[in-house]
């Protein structure tokens, strides 16, 4: 770090510096391939951070140097300051392949691309991690031999130690199974054909509101609660897993929009599937069972049930013998014209209260609620984005809040609503934070626009006890080579296309000389959530563009998070307008400034930036050089129901809005040049979204060019397989032109 403190001073600028004579480095050139090689340039990423029920020993997943995306469970040993591996994943492994559920379901957490460890679990009393490997389960003990618990062709999946530790449970062969650990497992839900699943979070509840689970231990492990997903309703969308050596056909039970989605129930029963009982949600069954917990006394089972509009979320307090529910509160949307937003930012407190996060007021805050009251914790218009923490013995909780829009800071504040929060973390980095269940020891993980990802034990008042990782760029460091030649971001802001919001912006220039002007690589992605533009670690891919002698330049939209309600809002039944007026924004901006351009602007999204690229190249011919689009949503029927009807509405009740929105009825208005990029297997954004552009295209004689990677998802990844689609994009802009000055 000590050999970038150089460029700190670029880091508040509003505009960007004049072009200047290029400075001799004796930097090598970053290429994709080395960006994507092993070791990560991003230095050592432990991953699953967690602290042992004793607080003794830190657990993480930490990647190998020959293998980046390959991990493996260390234990660090708090009071001897050793290190070990816990569980070798090669060593251990049987490389058996996975069942289709189970790759599914690491696609769905986004990890589908990991191997080895990817999960753990700590046994309540500290004896030792549950570990799932290549879909069986093993347990390693602290200082002992790593046991194995299952040995079978199909994957268990969810598998999960009982509060106490006495039971293992998993779900295998779409049923829920539970056993003693070292001991017989049996199935403890029916077997009642392909459309029926136990223990099983649906479709939805995994891709879009990031709930994984589909059963609950009590406290006591006396009682589970476990949910029933009937997919009978469901349609069927028929994949095609095209693969290089042949293709595998799947009937996929994918719930469009504006279509039937599962039918999800929820019993409770004894370990051994004795004394079950229905849970009452409600007469209308056509809702979201967005959470479930019990109270920490196990007095009672409380669910979260979200109306399929999205717009009122109702607390229900159950009754852990019959079954029987109760509106324990209500949330409501924070506008008319909005959605709610979920989020695991809560906590059931010891004394019945519960911590719960909101944006009633326009802005994410914690409220306390006693069962009758509501105490508002935490104020301001900057919005808190996550529980860290809670130490009920102190009286205090701890979270992460967005600090001067392109940061995340942690705070700790009093339970009580007393005092004034306290800053924990250092200004200079943005942050990010877990903590042990006790809510006594953080650990925390910080980058900045010079430093990599960080990660180090602190205690309660931030003051850090240990290093996880320093990750410091030292000589010995993957990115020392390249060090030379870093080039740090700027930030700046503009205004939208209403002329009043701030829109902010990063970008990143090559060395430049004075005259001459140069392309830009404009990156989006510009729909619901992700915020792009941020103070942290930009990655070695960035400068490896900028290497080429690129401007790599981005924007956060309207319509993207961490502005709170009303930045978010105006993306309400309105995809692909709001959003692409912003960015064209953007777009003007750049081609004024001197060193830039004008004509040699190329746009670059996947997903919904690779929507965006087609609305923006529909919407402004001639504006951009060119667009590359990746797995694009291009006709928002195609995709489910959770996340499009939360913005979009029912396409039965609202087709205009769809029909607006939709990149298929003006795809012939495309007359700059188009890369189409796809996974061939995309059981996210299905293929049928590229099929239907193409073919439109072609209709309407439009030229285009296309890359298609069989056998890949939605994350087309891979050491090989990410240079290749990167060196494509920047072929296909060489061959249009869209070409850095020569040198």
């Amino acid at each position: 770090m000590r050999h970038m403190l150089a460029f700190a001073a670029s880091l508040a600028f509003t505009v960007p510096v004049i072009a200047q004579e290029p400075a001799m480095t004796d930097a090598p050139e970053l290429t994709f391939e080395r960006v994507f090689g092993s070791p990560s340039l991003d230095g050592a990423t432990p991953r699953q951070a967690k602290l042992s029920p004793d607080g003794r020993y830190l657990t993480v997943l930490r990647n190998r140097a020959n293998d980046r995306e390959r991990y493996d469970l260390w234990g660090y040993d708090r009071d001897s300051g050793e290190w070990s591996m816990l569980v070798d994943s090669e060593r251990l492994g049987s490389g058996r392949e996975l069942s289709e559920d189970e790759k599914m379901q690491r696609e769905r957490a986004r990890v589908g691309n990991l191997k080895g460890v990817i999960t753990y679990q700590w046994a309540s009393d500290g004896s030792g991690v549950l570990v799932p490997l290549d879909g069986d389960l093993y347990f390693a003990p602290i200082g002992g031999e790593v046991q194995r618990l299952t040995d079978t062709e199909e994957s268990e999946l969810n598998p999960k130690l009982s509060p106490e530790g006495s039971y293992v449970s998993f779900v295998r062969d779409r049923q829920l199974w539970t056993g003693a650990v070292g001991g017989e497992a049996k199935p403890i839900t029916p077997k009642e054909g392909d459309t029926i699943r136990w223990g099983e979070a649906e479709f939805v509840a995994q891709e879009e509101m990031s709930r994984l689970d589909g059963y609950w231990w009590s406290p006591a492990e006396d009682r589970i609660v476990v949910q029933r997903t009937d997919e009978s309703p469901v349609g069927i969308v028929t994949r095609a897993a095209i693969g290089a050596a042949g293709t595998k056909v799947f009937d996929q039970r994918y719930p469009v929009a504006g279509s039937d989605n599962a039918l999800v129930e929820l019993y409770v029963m004894d370990p051994n599937g004795g004394n079950r009982v229905k849970v009452d949600l409600g007469e209308e069954t056509d809702i979201y069972v967005a959470r479930v917990n019990w109270a920490p006394d196990g007095s009672a089972i409380y669910v979260q049930r979200q109306n399929r509009e999205q717009t009122v979320l109702d607390v229900l307090r159950v009754d852990t013998a019959t079954g029987e529910s109760e509106i324990w509160f209500t949330e409501n949307a924070a506008r008319e014209d909005y959605w709610i937003n979920l989020s695991d930012n809560y906590r059931f407190l010891k004394d019945g209260s519960l911590l719960w996060w909101s944006e009633r007021d326009g802005y994410g805050h914690f409220y306390r609620f006693d069962g009758e009251n509501w105490t508002q914790l935490t104020s301001g218009n900057e919005p808190v984005t996550s529980l860290v923490g809670v130490n009920e013995e102190t009286g205090e909780f701890f979270y992460q809040k967005t600090t001067d829009v392109l940061t995340q800071q942690i705070y700790k504040a009093r339970l009580n609503g007393t005092g004034e929060p306290g800053l924990i973390t250092d200004l200079d980095f943005t942050n990010s934070a877990g903590m042990d269940g006790e809510g006594r020891t953080l650990y925390v993980t910080r980058s900045n626009p010079v430093q990599p990802p960080q990660s180090y034990l602190a205690d309660t008042s931030g003051k850090r006890l240990t290093w996880i990782e320093q990750n410091e760029l030292d000589a010995d460091h993957p990115y020392a080579p390249y060090l030379a030649g870093h080039r740090p971001p700027q930030f700046g802001t503009i205004k939208a296309a209403d002329g009043v919001t701030d829109l902010h912006w990063k970008m990143i220039t090559p060395e430049m000389e004075t005259g001459k002007r140069y392309p830009v690589f404009f990156q989006h992605y510009g729909g619901p959530g992700p915020q792009t533009v941020t103070k942290g670690w930009s990655g070695a891919l960035q400068q490896a563009v900028v290497d080429k002698g690129y401007i790599w330049f981005e924007l956060d939209n309207r319509g993207s998070a961490n502005r709170g309600v009303d930045f978010e809002q105006p993306i309400y039944r309105a995809m692909g307008g709001v959003e692409v007026a912003d960015q064209k924004a953007g777009a003007e901006y750049i081609k004024t400034l001197d060193f830039v351009d004008p004509d040699k602007i190329a746009l670059y999204g996947w997903s919904y930036g690779g929507y965006m690229t087609l609305k923006q190249l529909q919407a402004d011919p001639g504006l951009y050089a060119a667009g590359v689009s990746g797995a694009p949503v291009t006709k928002w029927e195609l995709y489910d129901t959770h996340y499009t009807e939360r913005f979009m509405g029912d396409p039965n009740e609202v087709p205009e809005a769809y029909a607006k929105a939709s990149a298929i009825p003006d795809a012939a208005k495309i007359s700059d040049p188009l890369l189409l990029i796809h996974g061939m297997a995309d059981d996210n954004v299905v293929f049928e979204n590229s099929s239907e552009l193409i073919a439109a295209l072609q209709e309407a004689n439009r030229p285009f060019e296309m890359m298609l990677y069989p056998g890949y998802t939605h994350r087309v990844s891979g050491e090989n397989i990410s240079p290749h689609l990167w060196n494509t994009i920047f072929s296909f802009l060489q061959r249009h032109g869209v070409t850095p000055p020569e040198r």
